[in-house]
């Protein structure tokens, strides 16, 4: 393993023929062999995010007089549903999972089928308008994305169609790298995400820093986990006037 940014390291897989150069954000490789996306961040690198994520939304929901088993999750970035697993397990009533890498389908159906109640591997920066009255069907009152912003792994065009998706006066909850807060962080995701936190279109009800993870070093990774609640969806207009790029 090498040390570079946390989204430029990488490991070898060692096996028959020539070890293999992965990027741990090529996810699309890692999801097609069975174990190895666990193995990485949850036995190695000790991820906590979504089980941190899924606590600080049940927390929020319940201390609001909320109804956390009523939840109808939109799950961007699903990947092969450990977020779903852990809301699953505590109970929320629907699932829809949203992914743009085909090999997190077939990991979800190959190590956690019956998770999802409908899963979908689209790209949301480019949604067609059968598939988004699809989703829309399931009156989704709850969008989670868990350790997967801000990387270009979900641009801010994708994360706000899943926001405006979702109903009115919905819980979301998302996690994000500390050094996104920073205001010498000058990308669009993190003027999005700061801009969006104190706007008119979103409440927030709990912001907590925690360990994400550990670095392959050994260093920890922290990230900030949010949860609060919608009350609009938000326009272009806002989007333009903060400047962000959309893909």
């Amino acid at each position: 393993m090498k040390d570079q940014s946390q989204d430029e390291a990488y490991f070898y897989l060692l096996g028959p023929g020539e070890p293999r150069k992965i990027r741990f954000h090529d996810y699309n490789e890692i999801y097609q062999i069975p174990g190895l996306y666990e193995q990485i961040y949850y036995d190695r690198l000790k991820c906590t995010s979504p089980t941190f994520v899924a606590t600080i939304l049940e927390t929020t929901i319940k201390h609001s007089s909320g109804n956390f088993t009523e939840l109808r999750v939109l799950d961007l970035g699903a990947g092969n549903g450990m977020v779903g697993e852990e809301l699953k397990n505590r109970g929320v009533s629907r699932l829809v999972g949203i992914d743009i890498v085909p090999s997190a389908y077939d990991a979800l159906i190959r190590d956690r089928p019956g998770i999802y109640d409908a899963y979908h591997i689209q790209d949301f920066t480019a949604l067609d308008q059968e598939t988004r009255s699809e989703i829309i069907s399931w009156g989704c009152n709850c969008m989670v994305t868990v350790s997967a912003l801000g990387f270009g792994d979900i641009p801010v065009k994708a994360f706000i169609e899943a926001f405006n998706i979702i109903n009115k006066e919905g819980w979301v909850a998302f996690n994000i790298k500390e050094t996104f807060f920073d205001k010498t962080d000058t990308s669009g995701f993190s003027r999005m995400t700061r801009e969006l936190i104190f706007s008119n279109y979103f409440d927030v009800y709990h912001i907590e820093r925690y360990r994400h993870r550990f670095s392959i070093d050994g260093e920890p990774l922290f990230y900030f986990a949010i949860a609060g609640k919608k009350n609009a969806d938000v326009t272009d207009e806002f989007l333009q006037s903060i400047d962000v790029g959309l893909f």
